[in-house]
């Protein structure tokens, strides 16, 4: 069983869904990419087919962009960690419904640099709904635990449900893993709560991306 942290909180309203995170809930636009190193020292990416299978919406792959993903430093569970887009890369992909995913990897300079990027991505995930509820009352966020993941040095996946007073309701999976120095976190998100989200395949998703890192 899931663990299940509850607060009675509140929510920034970034522009996504409804208002979940700062990015939106469509990710999708790319801008040109920033000076972020050469292309050799990038991790590696998922692609579209990585990604669990929306019915009747085929996934799109936007381009690997380096720098830091569109509004990420509002988002309340990643933006603290990832906003600032150092030495980091990003991708989003989109389906022509209200599905939506986002991968981002970072390539630290020591092993040390990824176990502290790792450890202050899980806090500020595990964190994030307290967070949502405090920055605005008109919203009630749940988050779950799905647990660890056996993947190179690590993986572990969350999933969180915001719901207005108004009823719009949004679910999102969010998974964070290590290999060696490099981080990537896996975003997905939806329209709908916790029986809308395909834990199974993200899990699956999640472990292609941590192995694909190196």
């Amino acid at each position: 069983m899931p663990k299940r942290f509850r607060t009675a909180m509140m929510i920034t309203t970034l522009g996504g869904l409804t208002a979940l995170t700062a990015a939106g809930t469509a990710f999708g636009a790319s801008p040109a990419p920033a000076a972020n190193g050469p292309a050799s020292q990038r991790p590696g990416f998922l692609s579209a087919p990585d990604l669990p299978v929306r019915p009747g919406a085929p996934w799109t792959a936007g381009r690997i962009t380096a720098g830091a993903a569109p509004d990420v430093e509002l988002d309340l569970c990643l933006g603290r960690a990832l906003g600032d887009g150092s030495r980091s890369w990003y991708r989003d992909f989109r389906t022509d419904l209200d599905t939506s995913a986002r991968q981002i990897a970072v390539r630290t300079p020591s092993v040390a640099a990824a176990k502290g990027r790792y450890a202050r991505v899980d806090q500020d995930i595990r964190s994030c709904a307290r967070r949502i509820e405090r920055a605005d009352p008109e919203v009630e966020a749940t988050l779950r635990d799905y647990g660890r993941l056996d993947v190179e040095e690590g993986a572990h996946v969350y999933g969180l449900h915001t719901e207005t007073s108004s009823g719009a309701s949004d679910i999102r999976l969010i998974s964070v893993g290590r290999d060696g120095t490099r981080v990537t976190v896996v975003d997905w998100r939806q329209m709908g709560d916790f029986a809308d989200a395909p834990v199974k395949a993200f899990r699956k998703t999640t472990v292609t991306a941590v192995d694909r890192l190196r």
